[in-house]
């Protein structure tokens, strides 16, 4: 699924149709106004029993409380790179959670990292030598 619809990936906006039909959940979304607590307690609700969200993308997509309250209930399982907070403190319930596990924020560092940063590296020097806007540029607010 993909914030635009094309062959072969469904529009975001058919996410609740398929919740119920899927085993595995992976969230690998930017964090902004739109996905921020994205994955809230009717997002839950809406997951097959028994299945697996995996979270690689920014803790605030996932509401803590509710993940939290589904992982209690024993209807689900979570597999979390990131976590809100993060990082996460001791004693925090997402440690003593059942069905959850927690890696510590490494999802990004794969064999395609590399060549990946490297393309980006070239066409931003590129870029900045032709006198050309620089490429996802992200500006605090």
């Amino acid at each position: 699924m993909a914030r635009t619809a094309r062959p072969g990936v469904r529009p975001i906006s058919e996410i609740a149709d398929m919740l119920p039909h899927a085993d595995v959940v992976i969230l690998s979304a930017p964090l902004t106004p739109e996905t921020e607590g994205m994955v809230n307690s009717d997002f839950l609700a809406k997951m097959a029993d028994g299945a697996l969200l995996v979270n690689v993308s920014r803790g605030r997509v996932v509401d803590t409380d509710a993940l939290l309250t589904e992982l209690s209930k024993g209807r689900m399982h979570a597999a979390l790179d990131v976590t809100e907070p993060e990082p996460l403190p001791a004693g925090h319930p997402l440690w003593s959670a059942p069905n959850v596990l927690i890696s510590p924020h490494v999802g990004g560092l794969t064999a395609a990292l590399s060549p990946r940063a490297r393309r980006l590296l070239v066409n931003q020097v590129r870029r900045h030598a032709a006198g050309e806007p620089l490429a996802n540029v992200v500006v605090a607010p």
